[in-house]
C-alpha cells in the first residue's frame, strides 16, 4: 500500500436539519417548541439566534447524525426512518431529521491522516 496521489480526495455529506415536531396542543416537557431546530453542516452544529436546544434531546439524536449525513441504500432503514423520540417518556415530541443538500469536503482538509492507495 502506498499513499494516494489522486488530486480528487473529495467526499460528500448531507447537511441535516433536525426539527422538533409534536401533536398539536400536546404538553412538551423538554423545553422545546414545535419548529425549534438546528442544522448540521459537516461537523458543525448551527442553532438559530436566541434558540436553545435540550442536551437530553441532543443526546437522543446525536448517535444517528453521522450515518444520516452519508448516502445510504434506498432499502436501508437509515434512509426511510427520520424521527427520533424525545428521551423523556412523558414528552410526545419527536426530532425529525431531514436531509438537505449535499456538501463536498476534502479528505486533506478534514484529517491529518493521508489517503492510502490499494493495489
Amino acid at each position: 500500500m502506498t499513499l494516494a496521489t489522486d488530486p480528487d480526495d473529495g467526499f460528500s455529506l448531507y447537511d441535516l436539519k433536525i426539527e422538533v415536531v409534536c401533536p398539536p396542543g400536546a404538553t412538551i416537557y423538554c423545553g422545546a417548541k414545535p419548529g425549534d431546530h438546528f442544522e448540521l453542516r459537516g461537523e458543525m452544529l448551527h442553532l438559530p439566534e436566541g434558540q436553545g436546544f435540550s442536551i437530553y434531546s441532543l443526546a437522543a439524536v446525536l448517535p444517528l447524525l453521522a450515518a444520516k449525513q452519508r448516502p445510504t441504500h434506498r432499502n436501508d432503514w437509515m434512509t426511510s426512518d427520520a424521527e427520533v423520540a424525545c428521551p423523556d417518556p412523558n414528552c410526545p415530541t419527536r426530532l425529525r431529521i431531514t436531509r438537505l443538500g449535499l456538501r463536498r469536503f476534502s479528505h486533506a482538509a478534514t484529517t491529518a491522516v493521508p489517503l492510502a492507495r490499494e493495489y
